[in-house]
């Protein structure tokens, strides 16, 4: 080999060792946790002098292979793999079974290498995780047997390693002689890429607020693509909130090919797309005896990564067009190509979610990751959904209704729990007569988790018995219930504990986070370097709170291209749009709005805090000015309703469109030029007052000291600013924003606007 190459024992045998059909049918298969405890367990039966977590390392022919052996007695000479399981273990698949001896043996390999021993026994210790039974399956096997088994293992690989090897070394020297694809920067976009590259050189993180217009999809890539070989970083994953920016992602990454020379184009990209989109038989159960790109998946996987690593650029079609070409799976092909590819485009789950596929990759192979997020203002609630969950009794008393008469026990159990926390929540006579009626709880429903926990064992241990039984609901119910005992066991200051009842038997148990700090330091502290950015990252410490960023990490204002006089930004300060206004001042919002447009007839979003202020407003707006074409986003609105709301938008055209603070029109959508000449904002885009924000200011008001601003203020201006972003998208756009609320002329709302607008003084 032209090169050393280093391989995790379990990646090895995963390249080797597997064949047969792709099956994720249901499986009772342990959480990490679970396997955790269970390998904890095992470790405890055993005798003083046993090794858990034993470091092993060799070397054959250039390949360097490297892992940790679950455990060894030197007493007994014997190597143990520990994998933990529910249900039945007879109905372990065979190629699962063989991928286990696999392991065990280059382990046993290593280990005798190491310690100069003939022989060893090789043991598998299956742990039944609900009954804490081990059945142990043994064999014997000398040093020799050993070393050709391991010595075939590697040459299975070794082909594949000298083609990583040198892939990674082309790949670097065409990155060494990188240039940027055009005649010169933009505007403010070298110094967002010399920030980055800084960034990625000193292994820090960045926050870097750059506005629209620079090139910031080019500006982020570019830098840490160049930093990639000086740094020796294994891979780069480009996340993103929607599917649009994965979209710029890749055009950016294309342009950026195209310029190259030839020796310079090795990178190979790999688009990640969501398993419903990239299903072909999405009414097929997902193994071979059902799918036929499942059948036989691993038996034909070998020359579909080898034709796809060939080909390189893998966006959504050209993956797609090399899985069928080899009848398997488009989804379960990219995710195994996750494992190859040096440029990964994805959504920003891949990276933060609890079941990320990057960052689980990357601890397991030690990558040094650099990590690129675009639209990074989008990340806290992004972040509180991931590690958030309900319970919901509606869908449980329906399952309950029509479940094994073996889970009656309990389920009836969780479902006296549910009438026990409802009592004592004092929510039995309220809800169902319009308005939810909502609590927060001061602690956890110990019993009704310890309930649910129980459910989530009872089905697990149903299905491992009786897998011909398994249905949608019933494990949606289990998915559910365990994501929820999940965050349970996690519970804490972070967090906080509500339900909700629609009525009779409909109440939602939530386990809301509210500080996404602390489940994502550590996902930030994994990376070499990550880069968020976006037109809207202020204030810093907003961020560098709530998201749990390193300490040493900078932000970085890129100076707009914009200038003053391309947007004229005026306040009006004689409208109040606080609820107890709202009636009053839908008047003259409406005359602000025809003055404008009659002024300068075009093209202006208009937006609000509800969907009900907005309809009173176009109301009002219709009935005082027939004459103006008028347009509304509506509740519910379907994505052809969407696009052709976009696309009422042509150049040179009239209208005003009416939509909602914070929606689907509010940021991500491009309409430069005179397709958009201005937007009219009615409130401060403020969240509701209610229980569950005061709740979340009293939670940031103890943590930082900030809860008002942290809760209210500076969400809803990164609302506004995004929304006003729409009108300003480029050096030669000019237009209007109009912002209508006497708040926007105090001193602490106008220092979060953007430092370019020349707000003058407030004008009624």
């Amino acid at each position: 080999m032209s090169a050393t190459y280093r391989v995790a024992v379990r990646a090895l045998c995963d390249f080797t060792a597997r064949e047969g059909d792709l099956d994720h049918r249901f499986t009772p298969a342990p959480s990490a946790r679970d396997g955790i405890e269970g390998h904890s367990l095992v470790a405890s039966r055993r005798g003083a002098d046993y090794i858990a977590e034993l470091p092993l390392s060799g070397a054959f022919e250039g390949l360097v292979v490297t892992g940790r052996a679950d455990g060894f007695d030197p007493v007994a000479n014997r190597l143990e793999e520990i994998k933990t399981y529910r249900g039945s273990l007879e109905r372990m698949a065979d190629n699962q079974r063989a991928l286990h001896w696999a392991q065990v043996k280059v382990y046993g390999a290593l280990l005798c290498a190491e310690r100069s021993l003939e022989q060893i026994t090789l043991t598998l210790v299956y742990l039944d995780i609900a009954s804490g039974k081990e059945t142990l399956l043994s064999q014997d096997a000398s040093a020799a047997e050993l070393q050709a088994f391991f010595a075939s293992q590697c040459r299975r690989f070794l082909s594949w390693a000298k083609q990583e090897a040198d892939h990674r070394q082309r790949r670097n020297a065409g990155l060494q002689t990188l240039r940027f694809p055009h005649a010169a920067f933009r505007p403010g976009q070298r110094e967002l890429a010399e920030d980055v590259y800084k960034a990625a050189s000193t292994g820090r993180c960045l926050l870097a607020q750059a506005p629209t217009g620079i090139g910031k999809t080019l500006g982020t890539l570019f830098p840490m693509l160049l930093a990639m070989p000086r740094q020796q970083l294994d891979r780069i994953a480009f996340l993103t909130m929607k599917t649009p920016g994965r979209r710029l992602a890749l055009d950016a990454l294309a342009t950026l090919r195209a310029s190259q020379s030839d020796e310079a184009q090795p990178l190979r990209v790999l688009e990640l797309v969501a398993r419903d989109k990239a299903c072909e038989y999405p009414d097929r159960a997902c193994h071979g005896e059902s799918c036929p790109l499942a059948a036989g998946f691993y038996d034909r996987l070998p020359a579909a990564r080898q034709a796809a690593v060939e080909k390189g650029w893998l966006d959504r079609e050209a993956l797609r067009e090399v899985a069928l070409a080899h009848d398997v799976c488009p989804y379960y092909l990219g995710q195994e190509l996750a494992r190859w590819a040096d440029m990964i485009v994805g959504d920003v789950n891949h990276w933060f979610d609890s079941h990320a596929l990057l960052h689980g990759l990357a601890q397991a192979n030690e990558w040094r990751t650099g990590v690129l997020v675009d639209e990074a203002h989008n990340l806290v609630e992004r972040a509180r959904g991931m590690y958030s969950a309900e319970l919901d009794q509606q869908r449980f008393n329906r399952i309950r209704r029509t479940s094994p008469k073996a889970l009656a026990g309990p389920l009836g159990r969780l479902a006296r729990q549910w009438q026990n926390v409802v009592k004592d929540a004092e929510l039995e006579n309220e809800g169902g007569q319009g308005k939810p009626a909502y609590r927060l709880l001061t602690a956890l429903p110990d019993k009704l988790v310890a309930a649910a926990q129980q459910v989530g064992s009872a089905i697990t241990d149903y299905l491992g018995e009786h897998p011909e039984q398994t249905s949608f609901e019933l494990q949606e119910l289990l998915f559910e219930a365990l994501a929820f005992c999940r965050l349970a066991e996690r519970f804490g200051e972070h967090s906080l504990c509500d339900i909700t009842r629609h009525g009779r038997g409909r109440a939602v148990l939530g386990l809301r986070n509210l500080i996404p700090a602390d489940f994502l330091s550590a996902r930030f502290n994994a990376a070499h370097s990550v880069v968020l950015f976006s037109a809207t990252l202020n204030p810093a410490h907003y961020y560098r709170d709530l998201l749990g960023l390193p300490e040493n990490t900078p932000w970085r204002e890129v100076v707009s291209p914009f200038s003053a006089h391309q947007l004229e930004v005026r306040i009006r300060s004689d409208i109040s749009t606080r609820f107890r206004d709202r009636e009053a001042s839908i008047e003259p919002m409406v005359a602000t709005m025809s003055q404008q447009y009659q002024r300068k007839p075009g093209h202006y979003l208009a937006f609000f805090s509800s969907f009900a202020y907005l309809e009173a407003a176009l109301n009002h707006f219709r009935e005082a000015h027939p004459g103006v074409p008028v347009f509304s986003q509506t509740r519910g609105m379907p994505e052809a309703a969407r696009e052709a709301f976009l696309a009422r938008f042509t150049p040179s055209g009239k209208g005003i469109g009416f939509a909602v603070l914070g929606g689907a029109f509010a940021e991500g959508i491009d309409l430069p030029g005179d397709r958009l000449i201005g937007a009219f904002i009615a409130t401060l885009g403020l969240p509701p007052f209610n229980d569950f924000n005061e709740a979340l200011k009293a939670r940031l008001n103890a943590r930082f000291g900030k809860g008002d601003d942290y809760t209210y203020r500076i969400p809803g201006m990164i609302k506004v600013v995004q929304a006003a972003g729409r009108v300003i998208r480029s050096p030669e756009d000019e237009g209007v924003v109009v912002l209508m609320d006497d708040r926007f002329a105090q001193a602490s709302v106008r220092s979060l606007l953007p430092s370019w607008w020349s707000l003058g003084n407030p004008n009624p």
